[in-house]
């Protein structure tokens, strides 16, 4: 039975074939890196338990283990997803665009492209329900996020402090602590979402 770290739909990327992508990816990158399942479970910060059972198909990991996992390895999300930049240029069918985060009302995130690690950079598309949130407790140091809204209105919580950001408005945050995306308002909202991470 699969583990439901978090939910994700069958728009885009199926949970089958994106979970697929995860572990053999993941598996690929610890054996070209030499490390053993308890290294990069000291290094992610992720038990070595969730860790088999994401290489086992057997979870369904949510944004903040890939991040860690990603991060742990030096690779981006994108390429554990198998969605990331090739040379030149990489066409990405929408059918294989993944849905990585979906709300308890119906709203989504979809990881739209990236790149290569170690280097991160990934386009993300969101949509929140009334009363959906998202909370990450950081990322890497020096992470920056670009924001814009298309529709509605985006409450960015970063340290604890509330921004708004109002339909057709922009704002650049440092997310490299605990931050978070709600919708307070009454109405669906669309968000587009840059992500910067940098090397260590």
């Amino acid at each position: 039975m699969t583990k439901k770290v978090n939910i994700t739909t069958t728009s885009g990327a199926d949970v089958s074939t994106i979970n697929q992508a995860v572990s053999q990816r993941i598996k690929l990158y610890r054996s070209q890196k030499k490390l053993s399942l308890d290294e990069l479970s000291r290094l992610a910060g992720v038990s070595k338990g969730m860790l088999v059972d994401i290489e086992g198909c057997k979870a369904n990991p949510s944004i903040a283990l890939l991040c860690k996992i990603a991060a742990a390895m030096n690779v981006s999300v994108a390429d554990i997803v198998n969605i990331a930049s090739e040379p030149t240029v990489h066409l990405i069918d929408r059918n294989d665009i993944p849905v990585l985060w979906q709300g308890e009302k119906g709203g989504s995130a979809k990881l739209l492209a990236g790149t290569r690690g170690p280097d991160m950079l990934e386009l993300w598309q969101w949509v929140m329900q009334p009363g959906e949130a998202f909370a990450s407790s950081g990322h890497p140091a020096d992470t920056c996020e670009l924001l814009f809204v298309n529709r509605g209105q985006l409450t960015l919580q970063v340290d604890g402090r509330d921004y708004v950001i109002n339909e057709g408005c922009s704002a650049v945050a440092r997310t490299d602590r605990p931050h978070a995306y709600k919708n307070n308002t009454r109405d669906t909202i669309e968000f587009t979402m840059t992500v910067y991470e940098k090397s260590r």
